[in-house]
């Protein structure tokens, strides 16, 4: 199907492949949002009659106008069958990275999933399962992490090894190793979920030189590596290494934690090398799973042609929230954050007993946190909180933090 053919079977779905739109104040973020009974699961979590949940990685802030729009604009043409995948979404993708981060994609590369990022690994681990030319390989990832690394190698029936990184004055760096002989794949968050650590690109060429020695594949989930903060740059790993590495490389996106429209899932998947595109094509037809999507691709085109300036008024505001609350904590922040929404705390530094920490904070000050445990042993005694909130609600958080 040609770009003409898939845009006559819909005139609403726009050939548009450059990032556009008008420009948005900051200001936006600065009313409350209410989600009631919008079945928020970030709301349900808390439990506690007048908790601000600060747990799940999910924005309390509305979502980009031109994604409600086109949203609008789909649903009034009552045509909700079988869609196949935009032709002319693989270079959206590539133009996307080229105007935010300077990268130059391949659009071959590009797979376009109606799935979310943590269905895309799984059905990547399992590719990399059945590919193994050692089946007992361990996965490799570094810790603390998010904790659906280890989820997903337990159901994909891989053996896993966390690496600890080493925490600095300046924040972390990367493990000393000693890293095994062999390995199936290793796993990064990149910006590093739960710190929000943009991690450098002598890191990443690092671990894919060490993954390619090993047999093994560099995963590289950057759902935050749009939301890096003005002053920092984030390498994307697919492009960051060398050429001579790519084809042991995957780089895992999705326009959900970008544009705050995770309930929609959809992935792209950069996957520079040909054989092992098929491969995951093969293994995601095996579940029912084809490229393209109905909703999703309404969303990802509108938010990659016209979300742009909406992003941009996000990231002056995360910037100006984590200073806040930053200056705030002082040395409770393990490591300042310089992308996403998240802050990385250590709860004895807060005055809170280490083992219980997300409870005692709960119940002194009304906040409720991710336990550091749910990211790895070397989680423990840290706690997790998400300030992607609307002003008047940050607000009320650092008063809260007064009763500690």
């Amino acid at each position: 199907m040609t770009a003409d053919d898939f845009q006559r079977t819909d005139d609403r779905f726009r050939n548009l492949s450059s990032v556009s739109g008008s420009r948005v104040s900051p200001a936006a973020f600065d009313t409350p949002f209410d989600r009631t009974g919008t079945g928020s699961s970030k709301w349900a979590r808390a439990a506690v009659a007048e908790a601000i949940p600060m747990g799940l990685a999910d924005m309390d802030l509305p979502g980009p106008p031109a994604v409600a729009e086109a949203l609008e604009r789909r649903a009034r043409h009552r045509a909700y069958g079988y869609t196949v995948c935009d032709p002319t979404g693989r270079a959206l993708v590539a133009d996307w990275y080229r105007a935010r981060h300077g990268a130059e994609v391949d659009p071959d590369w590009v797979l376009l999933l109606p799935c979310g990022p943590r269905t895309t690994l799984r059905l990547l681990l399992e590719t990399v399962r059945k590919d193994a030319e050692h089946p007992r390989a361990p996965v490799l990832f570094p810790t603390p992490e998010w904790g659906g690394f280890a989820q997903l190698c337990r159901a994909a029936g891989l053996p896993y090894r966390e690496l600890p990184l080493r925490l600095g004055p300046d924040g972390y760096r990367s493990p000393n190793g000693p890293f095994p002989g062999r390995a199936a794949a290793v796993l990064l968050s990149s910006p590093h979920n739960p710190s929000g650590t943009v991690w450098p690109t002598d890191h990443l060429r690092g671990l894919a030189g060490w993954a390619a020695e090993a047999g093994a594949l560099l995963v590289s989930d950057e759902v935050h590596g749009d939301l890096t903060h003005p002053g920092a740059s984030h390498p994307v790993a697919v492009t960051a290494v060398e050429p001579a590495m790519r084809r042991h490389v995957v780089t895992l996106n999705s326009v959900g934690k970008t544009f705050n429209c995770s309930g929609i899932p959809s992935t792209f998947a950069l996957v520079p090398d040909p054989g092992l595109r098929a491969r995951l094509t093969d293994t995601m037809a095996g579940y029912g799973l084809w490229e393209g999507g109905l909703l999703e691709q309404t969303v990802q085109r509108a938010a990659l042609t016209e979300g742009g300036p909406w992003l941009d008024a996000l990231l002056s505001h995360l910037a100006a929230a984590r200073t806040r609350l930053t200056d705030r904590l002082g040395p409770a922040v393990r490591s300042t954050p310089r992308a996403s929404y998240l802050l990385w705390l250590d709860a004895a530094a807060l005055g809170l007993p280490p083992a219980t920490a997300r409870a005692a904070l709960l119940e002194r000050c009304g906040l409720e946190a991710s336990d550091g445990a749910e990211f790895g042993p070397a989680g423990a005694g840290s706690l997790r909180l998400n300030y992607a909130l609307p002003t008047p609600v940050l607000d009320t958080v650092l008063e809260r933090l007064d009763r500690l």
